[in-house]
């Protein structure tokens, strides 16, 4: 076939060409045009995977096509065009074809074009974004511990978001408030490092407390990035005895424990008894002063004084030795016997009450086993008399056994 060498001719296949152009590359949508294609716009994260679906309302056979944003052939209906084995078909009908795009980086953002070769061919668009997925946030400033009273500065750093990402900080469980975010766009990378700074005043009270930076991006899902990091505080001991038990008893050992309550834990401790010496018997330990065997004569205020370096300070004891028989001070022993009586005595009690019940019920039998037997001989005559007259003699007393006027009776 020859083509034409004419300049108007030449000029005519150039005009087409270009018609044709911009027909595959435009975005004009017809209305109510059932052949033509229709697209979404998606957002996926960087790593994640990305599905591509374009339909059209009515088929007419003709087929579908996907190109990426650089107008390379993805799928032509159901035959791969470009070899990437991230990119697979999904699903493919006369008026479907979805594709999939697995692993997807940062590069793979734009506008993918969707073709049916129709005439004229008839495309849509669908732009695909990409979130650059923030690091884990990092937080400096915890280098050295703050003294009591101080201040102390955090730095909170995240890279590689896209849009940039926003940081929050929190104390404990609550939110505070830092410095704004600082945005800064990375040469020749489409993302963003972003970084917070937080002050705070610090007391004794902050020691350990839990600071959190936390990363909000539509990448993740809250609390999904987050750091944390526990304040370290300097302060001076507080200094309180705490006694082995609160019953100190005469002949018993025992032992007094100073407690200094401080950051970092006292090194130095000083043990002096209140106006006066301490016990030849009493033996100092560090923190601890042991008494061997406790006498009245311990009884007293002590003293012990803690340093660790940054401050120093002094708690105090009284001590009162129990006598070892004596119970008036133990409120549990005195209870406990108490108790313990009161048990015994139920019990006898309760004995007593069961052999009483037992013998009322023994005499009670007895007595319903012998009720009514009352024998008496007064009127014995009258069943052996012969005759009426003899037994009425007999009745009156006239048998000579006066022996057999006997009663019988319970």
């Amino acid at each position: 076939m020859a083509f034409p060498s004419t300049p108007s001719a030449l000029w005519s296949v150039s005009l087409l060409t270009a018609l044709f152009a911009a027909a595959v590359h435009s975005n004009i949508i017809y209305d109510d045009d059932p052949l033509q294609p229709v697209t979404s716009d998606e957002t996926v994260s960087v790593g994640g995977t990305v599905t591509l679906t374009c339909n059209v309302p009515e088929s007419d056979n003709s087929s579908l096509q996907w190109s990426n944003t650089a107008q390379q052939t993805l799928y032509f209906g159901e035959k791969r065009a470009l070899r990437d084995n991230r990119i697979q078909l999904h699903h493919s009908t006369p008026t479907e074809l979805s594709i999939t795009i697995a692993d997807v980086q940062l590069s793979d953002e734009g506008e993918y074009t969707c073709s049916i070769f129709t005439m004229p061919v008839r495309t849509t668009r669908a732009t695909v974004t990409v979130l650059g997925v923030p690091g884990k946030p990092q937080i400096s400033g915890f280098e050295n511990a703050v003294p009591d009273g101080g201040k102390v500065t955090l730095t909170c750093t995240s890279t590689g978001s896209k849009p940039p990402a926003t940081l929050r900080w929190y104390r404990g469980d609550q939110e505070v408030e830092g410095s704004p975010n600082v945005v800064e766009s990375i040469p020749d990378d489409p993302t963003y490092n972003v970084s917070s700074k937080l002050t705070l005043d610090v007391s004794r009270s902050d020691d350990n407390a839990l600071i959190t930076c936390a990363v909000d991006h539509p990448s993740l899902a809250p609390g999904d990035k987050r750091s944390e990091r526990a304040l370290r505080v300097l302060y001076s001991p507080n200094a309180q005895i705490v006694p082995e038990s609160n019953l100190p008893r005469e002949g018993e050992k025992f032992h007094l424990k100073c407690s200094g309550n401080a950051n970092p834990e006292p090194t130095s401790f000083i043990w002096e008894k209140k106006d006066g010496e301490l016990p030849p018997m009493a033996k100092v330990d560090g923190a601890f002063l042991h008494f061997e065997r406790l006498n009245k004569s311990d009884n007293g205020v002590y003293l012990c004084l803690a340093d660790n370096g940054i401050g120093n300070s002094q708690g105090e004891y009284t001590l009162l030795v129990q006598d070892a028989a004596d119970n008036s001070a133990d409120p549990t022993a005195m209870s406990t016997s108490s108790g313990v009586d009161h048990a015994v005595i139920g019990g006898v009690v309760a004995v007593i009450v069961f052999i009483l019940l037992c013998l009322l019920i023994v005499l009670g039998r007895y007595l319903i086993r012998h009720k009514g037997t009352y024998l008496t001989h007064e009127a014995k005559g009258s069943d052996d008399a012969p005759d009426a007259d003899t037994a009425i003699i007999n009745a009156e007393g006239g048998h000579s056994g006066a022996e057999d006027k006997k009663e019988y009776f319970i």
